[in-house]
């Protein structure tokens, strides 16, 4: 069963064309395990269907996945490793100068299992992404999945929202929704819900690269797009 997307912004095709349009942003994603949304994004970058240049990908544990996946797509990595720092700011100001040395414009979260909470909000307010596998407000944190099964959702979905210092409680941008089956289990509800973040990411960052994200105070509002597919405004 098909996944539902609002606003409709969201459903226009990711092509050649339109990526080529827009001036490519600098892009970094943070990730801690295996990163699938990450693999989504470098796709479409590599497909050149993404006006993104993804400068570094960085992680809070060594041995996460993604990070073999991101050197196979020719990305820097670099390791901030929470344990070796003496507490969460120290090691966020890590993340935050290693994004800024490389001129990072846009920080993308994709599966990052830490709250942000100082030095990186304060280096790119507003420029923060995440996407999180649950119709926000509804089942922020963690195990988003089994919350909506055990609440006896019918609707689930996934998220792409600005980050702040909530959890999971930034203005949103985009949204998928998924049919919950009678069947579901947290597994099959989680992989139907995967599909579609893989889809809703990149359209995401392509409405930023294209300047037609405009935040309004906890709203985002998402512009036309320009008559001649112009550069996104600096």
């Amino acid at each position: 069963m098909n996944d539902i997307v609002f606003p409709p912004a969201a459903l226009e095709p990711l092509t050649r064309e339109r990526a080529r349009a827009a001036r490519p942003v600098t892009a970094g994603i943070l990730v801690s395990g295996r990163g699938s949304n990450m693999e989504a994004l470098l796709r479409a970058v590599a497909a050149g269907c993404l006006s993104a240049h993804v400068a570094v990908v960085v992680s809070d544990n060594p041995e996460a996945p993604a990070l073999g996946k991101a050197r196979r797509y020719g990305v820097e990595t670099v390791v901030a490793d929470r344990r070796a720092y003496p507490d969460r700011t120290a090691q966020e100001g890590a993340v935050a100068s290693a994004l800024m040395v490389r001129g990072v414009e846009l920080v993308l979260l994709a599966g990052y299992m830490r709250l942000l909470r100082g030095p990186l909000l304060a280096a790119y307010p507003g420029r923060i992404l995440n996407i999180h596998p649950a119709l926000l407000p509804a089942f922020p944190g963690l195990h988003a999945q089994r919350q909506a099964l055990d609440h006896g959702a019918k609707v689930a979905g996934c998220t792409v929202h600005f980050v702040d210092a909530g959890t999971d409680m930034g203005p949103i941008v985009l949204q998928a929704a998924v049919p919950v089956l009678e069947d579901d289990t947290e597994e099959t509800l989680a992989a139907r819900i995967l599909v579609a973040e893989h889809r809703l990411y990149p359209a995401a960052v392509q409405l930023y690269a294209e300047g037609r994200l405009v935040l309004e105070g906890r709203r985002v509002r998402i512009l036309p797009p320009p008559r001649d597919r112009s550069s996104r405004p600096d």
